[in-house]
């Protein structure tokens, strides 16, 4: 027999960490791989996470409601025989676990005798301390001895994540010499400002999904520096088309067709020709994506919002897009998509004019570094050249809001993708089949 760890996998370009909802199977129970056995919550979705490998749960590592770093053990599950299915490289012990970490797939376990897993993540004390908890204390210059100090919430007297940021205001707050909490440990609840509560006042307490929301905004804020520009589309060609076409289209795919799947194809296109807009940064390295892949942002009937993701947006036509554009949207409200559906997107998309907005100022989703906000399409008077000379006409208009990240895109390159993306739309064929 032997006992492989089951890790918290990655779920997604940016997640580090995920919450245990709910452990499906209990300690003793007899699982096979693939077979699910908890639910973890991210910032973007819930999703249940298959077993690595088949056998007995024989330990649960990570309680209900903790806070799990990816990467970080959260069961183990004793096998019947590991040489089959664990990574070679961990067979030998002087075997470097890092570098097989690096190189395991994200959903592999890890095989580590109970000695060499309590060496990896505890103290001399004994005390064990989660790899998120340990990189906080890292970054902030906490040693050993004063991290021993500090009183742990979790399982067992642990030290969690909320611990760590609690005790870094109280710590703060105590300072002369300092204001805030430091902006490597960022808090939706600092600095804290007085708030007025009257009789009547109503106290309602964030969901889970509301304050992860709240951090990646503030997160976005403090590392991007954002730029907007602005630019307004004429929408009367598909606008026309699809009012044409919609009936017919319907009747042929049993679905309607909306005008986000116009957006994506003319964005699509535009980061084609601009591709420097499909962009990521890691440090000082500029990650040039190779995919195009497009999120877009979905109001959920809770009020939060999440982003699914179209992968390959440029490889498919308006019909695919479409299709696309409703399974994801329906999926989303009922609470239905998985980790992949909304993960590795490379550039996002808000429709702000499905709530009747003109136009708006997006907070770029990290670690992507550009997002455009779509307003509301209204008839205007405009001038309209022909060959007879100008006239003024109805038209129907849109304003096109693109904030990106200034660090790594210069208003040239930001006006342009923007202003590119508009003549796509406008250039939209009447004649364009279904």
């Amino acid at each position: 027999m032997a006992s492989v760890e089951m890790l918290m996998p990655k779920m997604g370009e940016s997640i580090i960490e995920g919450t245990i909802l709910t452990w499906l199977k209990k300690e003793g129970d007899v699982i096979e791989a693939d077979e699910s056995v908890l639910e973890v919550a991210t910032d973007k979705v819930d999703t249940e996470v298959p077993a690595t490998h088949g056998g007995i749960l024989k330990k649960i590592l990570a309680k209900e409601g903790e806070v799990v770093a990816v990467g970080a053990a959260i069961a183990l599950i004793e096998t019947a025989d590991a040489s089959s299915s664990a990574p070679k490289a961990i067979a030998s012990k002087g075997t470097d676990k890092q570098e097989v970490l690096k190189a395991a797939p994200a959903h592999t376990a890890t095989v580590l005798s109970s000695e060499e897993s309590v060496q990896e993540n505890s103290t001399e004390e004994g005390r064990f301390y989660s790899p998120l908890v340990k990189s906080i204390a890292k970054e902030e210059g906490i040693t050993l001895a004063e991290l021993g100090k500090i009183a742990g919430t979790g399982k067992e007297g642990r030290v969690t994540k909320q611990d760590m940021l609690d005790y870094l205001a109280a710590k703060s707050s105590t300072s002369s010499q300092t204001a805030t909490v430091p902006t490597s440990v960022p808090s939706i609840s600092q600095p804290k400002a007085s708030v007025s509560i009257s009789g009547g006042d109503e106290i309602i307490e964030m969901d889970r999904m509301r304050k992860m929301i709240a951090t990646r905004m503030v997160d976005s804020k403090r590392i991007s520096a954002h730029v907007t520009s602005f630019v307004e589309a004429d929408m009367t060609n598909i606008v026309l088309w699809r009012e044409k076409n919609k009936e017919a289209y319907k009747a042929k795919y049993g679905e309607g067709i909306t005008f986000t799947p116009f957006f994506i194809d003319a964005v699509a296109k535009a980061i084609s020709d601009f591709p420097m807009i499909n962009i990521s940064v890691d440090g000082e390295r500029i990650i040039k994506k190779k995919d195009i892949n497009i999120g877009m942002a979905v109001a959920l009937p809770s009020g939060n919002l999440i982003v699914p993701v179209i992968k390959h947006a440029d490889q498919l036509n308006i019909v695919g897009i479409s299709k696309k554009v409703n399974d994801l949207a329906n999926r989303a409200r009922n609470n239905k998509l998985t980790a992949d559906d909304v993960s590795g997107g490379t550039y996002t998309v808000s429709n702000v004019g499905s709530f009747g907005n003109i136009m708006g100022t997006p907070i770029i989703p990290q670690p992507q570094v550009a997002i455009l906000a779509i307003g509301a399409i209204v008839k205007k008077p405009a001038v309209v050249e022909t060959p007879t000379g100008d006239v003024i006409a109805i038209r129907h208009k849109m304003f096109l809001s693109h904030s990106y990240d200034h660090r790594v895109v210069d208003g040239s390159l930001g006006g342009m993708f923007v202003r590119r993306v508009a003549d796509y739309l406008e250039g939209f064929n009447l004649e364009t089949a279904l």
